[in-house]
């Protein structure tokens, strides 16, 4: 077994002992990643945080707090294999290729479990993560230090939705 086998074992491990204890597993100490979308290379998400699906955890993806105006939500709801939450599927508005998904309605038993409470889900292998960086460009920035999505610099620049537009 290699070392990231190894690594991504560890982390299932530390998920499935969250679970069980009813801890958390909202880590605000995980790197903030920048996503592009691998088919096109447009930004897709400045606010990504790695993440476990809660209902398979041998699957990894991205996870944010607020869309970005570079995704499009597409064609009607659906119901998931493992649960009650209706999905959504989401696309580059640049390529148009399926990127990921959002939560529209999560079920119950998945509002209970231990999540981070972001509902916009990317699939990692159609993204391409990049550790966002402070104003210096040395230091990788941690959730625990990522402002609020309206103070956000990197998020606010061209990535978000006018503010006119939301107030209609």
């Amino acid at each position: 077994m290699n070392q990231q086998q190894q690594q991504r074992q560890q982390r299932q491990q530390q998920q499935r002992s969250n679970n069980n204890n009813g801890n958390a597993p909202f880590n605000p100490l995980k790197p903030v990643y920048k996503l592009l979308c691998r088919y096109c290379h447009n930004m897709v998400c400045a606010r990504g945080m790695r993440a476990i699906l809660l209902a398979d955890t041998n699957i990894e993806l991205y996870s944010t707090d607020i869309p970005a105006t570079s995704i499009q939500l597409m064609d009607k709801d659906y119901l998931t294999r493992t649960c009650h939450c209706r999905i959504r599927d989401v696309a580059c508005r640049e390529c148009g290729n399926i990127i990921g998904y959002h939560v529209v309605a999560p079920c119950s038993r998945c509002l209970q479990a231990c999540n981070n409470g972001h509902f916009w889900m990317f699939h990692s292998d159609a993204c391409q993560p990049n550790e966002r960086k402070d104003i210096t460009g040395k230091c990788t920035i941690l959730w625990n230090n990522l402002p609020r999505a309206e103070q956000d610099f990197d998020f606010i620049m061209g990535t978000t939705i006018p503010y006119d537009q939301i107030c209609r």
